[in-house]
């Protein structure tokens, strides 16, 4: 063991110290896999930006699959240089740190769906400072988080190594809560009854837009708790990793969960289902119609789709009352 900081790690971790033969053939398929998501999501969000269709969370998103794309390339320079400690830190953190932009868009999906079904309520300004007040958890709970991974590698004091398991601990299971929030919000404002109809935006069903994001979180919270789960195991020799360490659990928890999410989002254009009117502050505003040029084509591909999926058992009724108007007029 070297005389200096960094310390090598005494413990197993999930994944493991990575190998060329092993690791860097299936890393090479995650990283290409991820570059087509930021291509993809990028395409979306400057196509989008062109037409005036603003939806940041497609840059989110980009800035998602980047992030992973650095995590991919640090881990194959790792696999390459096994004993360079710095090098598994910076790729430790990176593993840790990226998915955090996830759990962000889909609490503002979240959010976006409540302040729909119960507009009064999902605009009060104490649910939108419940909602600012995670934001700012979720930032300072990341610093803590990486603070404590990298002081775990530069000190041998054992009370140190405990106060840093302890934040790490914390961490995971901080962001396990997170990943598992949208579910009380969104079937809790399904079961409160409404005060008013719910508030169309985007396209598509809106039960179309509850099922693509609890199936994202779905996802995402299998990972994050799988990865918090493992953690309060008592910690096992490095040399004799137990199996739910083993290089499987890590690329099936960490890495395939956030791609089938990331392209999922692509699939079912969720910059078309969640999209709302800018500027919008209050009840009402999500169901308002942009009537400018710019966006003429936009709003009329939401509302044919809203038409199809949505209002299939108000067109008839239209349809019979403008044929008695006609009657009368005639």
């Amino acid at each position: 063991m070297p005389q200096h900081a960094p310390y090598p790690p005494k413990t197993a971790s999930l994944g493991g110290t990575p190998t060329v033969h092993t690791d860097v053939p299936i890393t090479a398929i995650f990283l290409l896999l991820f570059i087509l998501g930021a291509i993809a999501h990028m395409t979306i969000f400057q196509l989008n930006m062109k037409r005036g269709h603003k939806f940041i969370m497609s840059g989110m998103m980009f800035g998602f699959c980047m992030a992973r794309i650095t995590t991919c390339v640090m881990r194959i320079v790792w696999a390459t240089r096994p004993r360079h400690i710095p090098i598994a830190i910076a790729a430790q953190i990176f593993v840790a740190a990226g998915v955090v932009l996830l759990f962000v868009v889909n609490l503002i999906f979240a959010q976006r769906i409540i302040r729909a079904a119960h507009p009064n309520s999902g605009w009060h300004p104490l649910f939108a400072n419940f909602f600012t007040a995670i934001y700012v958890l979720i930032v300072i709970s990341l610093i803590m988080l990486i603070t404590a991974n990298v002081q775990s590698f530069y000190t041998l004091n054992s009370n140190t190594k405990r106060i840093d398991r302890a934040i790490i601990l914390y961490g995971g299971t901080f962001y396990a809560i997170i990943s598992f929030l949208p579910f009380p919000l969104v079937i809790g404002g399904l079961v409160i009854p409404r005060k008013t109809r719910v508030e169309k935006f985007g396209s598509g069903r809106f039960r179309s837009k509850i099922a693509v994001l609890l199936t994202a979180a779905f996802l995402l919270c299998l990972g994050a708790c799988f990865r918090v789960g493992t953690n309060y195991k008592t910690p096992k020799p490095i040399n004799d990793p137990p199996a739910y360490y083993s290089k499987a659990c890590f690329y099936i928890f960490d890495l395939a969960v956030e791609v089938l999410v990331i392209f999922l989002y692509v699939f079912v254009r969720v910059d078309l289902r969640f999209h709302v009117p800018d500027g919008s502050k209050g009840p009402g505003d999500y169901s308002k119609k942009n009537t400018s040029d710019k966006e003429g084509h936009m709003v009329n591909r939401i509302q044919s789709e809203e038409e199809v999926f949505d209002d299939a058992s108000e067109a008839p009724e239209s349809s019979s009352a403008e044929k008695m108007n006609g009657d009368q007029r005639v």
